[in-house]
Parts: C-alpha cells; sequence; structure tokens
C-alpha cells in the first residue's frame, strides 16, 4: 500500500502557474504509475496526466496539453503537475493517484491510491 499527500494547491490569476506536489510513502514508489486527476464541483473526477514508473512516458488530458507537465523523482518519492496558463475552467481539487499497472494509464477505476487533493482556484 501507497500513502499520498498533495500540496501546492493555491489562489491564482488566470494566466498564471502552480506546482503541485504529491509525496510517497509506503510501497517502492517506483512500482506505481502515478497520475493527476481533478474534479470541480458538480462534475465527475477527471483525468488530467499520468506518468510511467521510470517517467519513460507520459499523456496528457487534451485540455490541459502543451500547459501542464507531469513529471517525478523515485529517489525522492515524489511526483509533480507544473501548471502554466492557468484558466478560470482549471478550478478544481486536484488528487494525484497510483496505479499497479505495467505502462501508463488513464481510467479512473486503474488507480488503487489517492491522496485526499489539493484546491486549485483561478481567479479570471
Amino acid at each position: 500500500q501507497v500513502q499520498l499527500v498533495e500540496s501546492g494547491g493555491g489562489l491564482v490569476q488566470a494566466g498564471g502557474s502552480l506546482r503541485l506536489s504529491c509525496a510517497a510513502s509506503g510501497r517502492p514508489f517506483s512500482m506505481y504509475v502515478m497520475g493527476w486527476f481533478r474534479q470541480a464541483p458538480g462534475k465527475e473526477r477527471e483525468f488530467i496526466a499520468t506518468i510511467a514508473w521510470n517517467g519513460g512516458s507520459r499523456d496528457y488530458a487534451d485540455s490541459v496539453k502543451g500547459r501542464f507537465t507531469i513529471s517525478r523523482d523515485n529517489a525522492k518519492n515524489t511526483v509533480w503537475l507544473e501548471m502554466h496558463s492557468l484558466k478560470p475552467e482549471d478550478t478544481a481539487v486536484y488528487y494525484c493517484a497510483a496505479s499497479p499497472q505495467l505502462t501508463i494509464t488513464t481510467p479512473i477505476n486503474q488507480y488503487a491510491y489517492w491522496g485526499q487533493g489539493t484546491q486549485v482556484t483561478v481567479s479570471s
């Protein structure tokens, strides 16, 4: 089992940037594909980004391609989400998650472990 704790959320103006962090503990971090998801009020949780165990493969939702970057450092047991050119529609609670799958994956049900989330609010 792995425990995940997100940080780095906050209030930012449209066009601004934030970097979210997710610290992992428990089973070896490098065993897991990691992902970021978000959930806006009244909406379902949606996939944002995923990264392979070694960082070799990544995938993004179309809505964030070119603006968000996922990265990881297995030695630090941490995964990050760099967010640039933020828009009001990016406002949501952002969650990191760990999947035991062997390759990057996007469906929510492929992720077994979840953090508690961190709020990102983008003002217009």
